[in-house]
């Protein structure tokens, strides 16, 4: 067996670097560096020499206690040594009670070996409990049996001090010589490691703190470095070891009151007595299975514990040192045997009972070490917990987020200064340690999500049309957040309640940081912005639907999750989008409206329906406007039509109104009345009055007309067609109105929007198309017959002498002026505008015989001309019935009928009529003076202003004196 240790030098030994079943750890050790070369074989065949003696000394007699015939006796037993390496102490001899049930591992909640005898070594398993530690430390039957050689010679040598109170190291090469040893560089190695023992306790790790000036120190630091130069004689009369031997004991005899120690200290100084510890204790792994605790583990950490003595070591230090070896296990061993995990979590149990009863300096800094190395690694995985985890072990992830919330439980409520200064219930540590974990693991995995979506998006698939990348984005989060809920979110539930929403909630910020930059650079609708907002919006509603189930029974009901999801607004967005669309679309309708009404010139001739080809483009843009508003990818159609609908009328009504601005009203073209004179017979015949009224009393008002291209602009064929445009686009928006409700079917269908109703419809442009049309019947009505017939009318009617200046001239005019207007103008709008042309002729004709100025004068005898010239008139419009309907006709012509016969009454009569409707109306205050009743414009007989006008006009003496007496109204103007 010599041989398996030839190569064994200063550092690790082949055996240990190579072996399959040496655990490898990515953790460092919490208990800290030792800053001398020894390596994990001789640390472990140090802690076995160790526990063999501490094993040796635990009887009821001291190590040292021994007679002189026994001492013989012990020389004898050194030459069967290598038979029977048993000693006799009786807790090494204890014999192994393989068939019960380890009390410690079902505390633990560790599992136990059922078939046992399956081990491969079977035949060779040992029977005693010090066996199995030799078989488990791995430590061979020569070393074990020099070991108690050793001790025997110690033993014989001591006198009644115990186990504590040696320097084991320094006794071993008191002991042994190089004759002792089968192979001189076993021998310079073992002596080797004892030397580096010496100088790790005494020198580097001291139990006490050494001075710099301590002459001991000082002298064994010489010895060590002079052996690796020159070979140290050991034995025990050797002059080299009485020096050794002074410098040793005088340091390990040192105690903090200055008297000489009860203990040697040696190896109780931190952190070698903790790795010495740590060896033995993973001698309770079993050395075939390196995943398992050996059943006898109850056993044998009962003889580990008589160690404490030598290594100044207690029950806290233990719970701590077992936790961090069954966790280091877990970890060295690939993490495939869970039941260490939730061992080691079970063990940070007292560990943490510990922790509360002592404030201990020195334990407390080694327990922050540990727990900090534990939280360290666990946190490692935890915050990013989506990559750790998966399907094949999610059994171990509650195991690693109970023993990380321990570790962190620890730290804070008994380590943390700033906890102790807080009220506790302040801080709830696993609820916050969760919730960090599942802020950091989900903001990791959200960062994996866009890099997958951007590479997704610039996939071959998706080359010709990539969709936006936070749309495939959204779906991914949303399938991200229910693996969540289904996977993780019960698990860690366990520590935080609301452990969906935390997550669903990290999620919903993450993405709504990415959806606010895209949004930032969006100005217009696009197909991607609406397919994003879209995606957006269904997105929330799965976040916010899980954080809402996760907090039913939370005591806010889940109100603190969701002021955490400010909401996205998506829909908002998309409205305010649609919006600022409809606004360009209309502001540019507007301004083609503007810039083409400027060009356009009412041709009659443009097109054969005689409406203005500014029309059909601007119905055209319209259509077009809707039918791309309606192919917008937005599931609001109907909400924001009348947004559409109220910028396309107000557009269509500005059209209108620029169309017919200029073209004047019925009021335009109605000439100013002249001053009331009187008339004499001789006023009938004075032509030079006659032409001076035409050019004072007859100044007719000026139309408003443009300045594109004069009057012309606003002739009668251009006013035609200006209506006919009115009427065409009344017709054609009466028939998009319709196709409207298809539209909004189709919307309905497709997004579920509810179809608009009445305030879906132009109604501003429509009722401007009525008015507009009215408008222009009574403006060209008027122009035609008080404007371009002037010369027939004011001019010619009944000036000077009544009997041949009749009707006939201004009715051809108008005759041949109906005829174009008749074959210009829509047939539907035909019968309005000469309906206006007749009642602007007859209110032409009565202002001629009311208003008609000085140069016109009438007998009664002229009132049967008159009479028959406005019958005339009247057929002129009825047109032996393919005119007006005679009804129509003779409706609008009541009032010139009822004024007619005024002119036939006889003048006292009618005088006698003004005075007593005169003092019905103004009282007695009308008997000394009559006030000269004001021009109402509503002709009548019984209107005084009426009466009186047809006595202006009587060419009678009476009517004239009675003015003249009554108003002193002049002859002349």
């Amino acid at each position: 067996m010599a041989s398996l240790f030839r190569d064994r030098g200063l550092g690790e030994s082949k055996r240990d670097m190579g072996s399959s079943r040496t655990p490898v750890s990515d953790l460092v050790s919490p208990f800290g560096e030792l800053g001398c070369n020894l390596s994990c074989s001789e640390l472990r065949e140090t802690a076995y020499e160790i526990f063999v003696g501490a094993c040796r000394s635990s009887g009821g007699k001291p190590l040292t206690f021994i007679s002189q015939s026994e001492r013989g006796i012990a020389e004898k037993m050194e030459k069967t040594l290598s038979v029977s390496p048993s000693s006799a102490s009786p807790s090494l001899q204890r014999s192994l009670t393989s068939t019960a049930a380890s009390k410690m591992k079902k505390a633990l909640g560790l599992k136990s070996l059922k078939n046992k005898e399956s081990s491969p070594s079977k035949s060779k398993r040992p029977v005693t409990v010090g066996e199995l530690m030799r078989v488990q430390m791995k430590v061979s039957e020569q070393m074990d049996s020099r070991i108690r050689r050793a001790l025997l010679r110690i033993s014989a040598g001591q006198h009644g001090r115990r186990f504590e109170q040696m320097v084991l190291p320094l006794e071993l090469l008191q002991q042994f010589k190089a004759s002792d040893f089968p192979d001189p560089q076993e021998y310079e190695a073992w002596k080797m490691r004892n030397l580096k023992v010496l100088e790790a306790g005494l020198l580097l790790h001291p139990h006490l703190p050494l001075e710099k000036s301590d002459p001991s120190a000082q002298r064994l630091r010489q010895i060590i470095r002079a052996a690796s130069e020159q070979p140290l004689e050991t034995g025990k009369n050797t002059e080299s070891m009485q020096v050794l031997r002074s410098a040793v004991m005088s340091l390990a005899c040192k105690s903090f009151d200055g008297m000489a120690a009860d203990v040697y200290h040696w190896a109780d100084g931190c952190p070698l007595n903790l790795r010495l510890y740590q060896v033995l204790l993973e001698a309770c792994f079993d050395a075939n299975e390196e995943t398992s605790i050996i059943e006898e583990v109850d056993e044998v950490i009962e003889l580990i514990k008589k160690t404490w003595p030598v290594l100044g070591l207690n029950q806290m230090l233990h719970n701590l040192c077992f936790s961090w070896i069954l966790f280091d296990r877990f970890v060295a061993t690939g993490q495939v045997e869970n039941d260490l995990l939730f061992a080691a979590d079970n063990q940070l149990a007292e560990v943490a009972k510990d922790a509360k009863a002592t404030k201990d300096p020195i334990y407390s800094k080694i327990l922050s070490s540990t727990l900090s190395s534990v939280l360290g690694w666990a946190e490692k995985r935890l915050l990013a917990y989506h990559d750790t985890f998966h399907p094949g072990n999610i059994e171990s992830m509650e195991s690693i987020v109970s023993l990380g919330v321990s570790a962190a439980r620890i730290l804070v409520e008994d380590i943390s200064h700033e906890y102790r200064r807080r009220r506790k219930e302040e801080v709830d540590v696993a609820r916050n340690r969760i919730d960090t974990y599942i802020r950091s693991s989900l903001r990791t995995a959200f960062a994996q999500k866009m890099e997958k979506a951007d590479s997704s998006r610039r996939s071959p698939k998706n080359r010709l049309n990539p969709p936006p990348v936070l749309s495939i984005l959204a779906k991914d989060i949303s399938d991200l957040a229910s693996k969540e809920k289904e996977v993780f979110s019960p698990i860690l539930k366990k520590w935080h309640p609301l452990a969906a929403g935390v997550a669903v909630a990290t999620l919903h910020a993450c993405y709504g940081n990415e959806l606010k930059q895209f949004m930032s650079g969006v100005t217009e609708l696009t197909p991607d912005a609406v397919q994003v907002l879209k995606a957006a919006d269904k997105l929330e509603k799965d976040l916010v639907q899980i954080a809402v189930e996760d907090s039913v029974d939370s005591d806010d009901g889940g109100k603190a999750i969701i002021r955490e999801m400010p909401p996205y607004e998506a829909e908002s967005m998309v409205a305010n989008l649609t919006i600022e669309w409809i606004r360009t679309r209309v502001d540019r309708l507007k301004e083609w409206i503007d810039r083409n009404l400027q060009q356009e010139v009412w041709n009659p001739r443009a097109n054969k329906e005689n409406f203005a080809p500014s029309a059909v483009e601007v119905l055209r843009l319209a259509d077009e406007t809707l039918d791309a508003f309606f192919q917008l990818p937005i599931p609001m159609h109907a909400a924001l039509l009348p947004d559409l609908m109220i910028g396309l009328d107000r557009s269509l009504q500005q059209y209108i109104s620029k169309a017919k601005s200029g073209c004047g009203t019925r009021n335009t073209y109605v000439p100013t009345l002249p001053a009331l004179t009187r008339c004499t017979t001789r006023s009938k015949f004075q032509g030079v009055w006659k032409k001076k009224e035409k050019s004072q009393n007859f100044q007719k008002r000026n139309p408003q007309v443009g300045t594109l291209n004069g009057e012309d602009t606003f002739g009668l064929p251009r006013l035609c067609v200006r209506m006919n445009t009115f009427h065409h686009l009344r017709t054609e928006l009466e028939a998009l109105e319709k196709r409207l409700v298809t539209y909004l079917r189709n919307a309905e269908s497709a997004n579920g929007d509810v179809a608009g109703g009445v305030e879906n419809k132009f109604e501003l442009s429509i009722a401007a198309c009525q008015e507009g049309i009215q408008q222009l019947c009574e403006a060209t009505a008027y122009k035609l017959v008080f404007h371009d017939l002037s010369h027939v009318l004011w001019d010619g009617l009944y000036a000077g002498d009544t009997a041949s200046s009749r009707i006939e001239p201004f009715r051809k005019e108008l005759d041949a002026n109906l005829e174009i207007i008749s074959s210009t103008v829509h047939n539907r709008v035909r019968s309005r505008v000469i309906t206006a042309i007749m009642k602007a002729s007859f209110d032409g004709f009565l202002l001629v015989l009311l208003a008609g100025g000085p140069s016109r004068c009438f007998t009664r005898q002229d009132s049967q001309i008159i009479e028959d010239d406005f019958a005339i008139l009247k057929d002129l419009y009825v047109c032996n019935g393919d005119g007006l309907p005679e009804e129509l006709v003779d409706k609008a012509s009541t009032q010139v009928r009822s004024v007619l016969p005024l002119f036939r009454a006889e003048t006292e009569s009618l005088i006698d009529r003004f005075r007593r409707m005169a003092l019905e109306s103004y009282g007695s205050s009308a008997k000394s003076r009559l006030p000269l009743p004001p021009t109402t414009g509503h002709w009548s007989p019984t209107d005084l202003n009426t009466i009186m006008r047809v006595l202006c006009y009587r060419n009678e003496d009476a009517a004239s004196k009675f003015l003249k007496k009554t108003y002193n109204l002049p002859k002349k103007l």
